[in-house]
């Protein structure tokens, strides 16, 4: 069995505040950000919808791609979220 991981961005309902992170477990860590249960600037800002992610099959890959994403601007992550979602919809229903 070969493990996951994910790269993923989120938002608030504003679409004015962006979140990147990486986990091994997208479902559980979207379910934590949205019923409050990470302590941090998620909860602070009520960041609670998925609106991008990557997949990956190496833990390093995934690290490194979170690092280059949240080194890029603001435009540049926008520009990304909405090269695959156009219209910023929650992706985690589809999880």
């Amino acid at each position: 069995m070969s493990n996951q991981f994910y790269i993923y961005i989120m938002t608030n309902k504003l679409n004015s505040v962006l979140y990147t992170g990486v986990t091994s477990d997208l479902e559980k860590r979207v379910y934590e950000h949205k019923s409050k249960l990470v302590e941090g600037f998620t909860k602070k800002y009520n960041v609670n919808k998925l609106i991008y992610y990557e997949v990956f099959d190496d833990i390093n890959d995934a690290i490194a791609r979170e690092k280059q994403i949240k080194a890029g601007s603001r435009q540049k992550k926008i520009d990304l979220i909405s090269s695959i979602n156009p219209s910023w919809k929650d992706l985690s229903i589809d999880l």
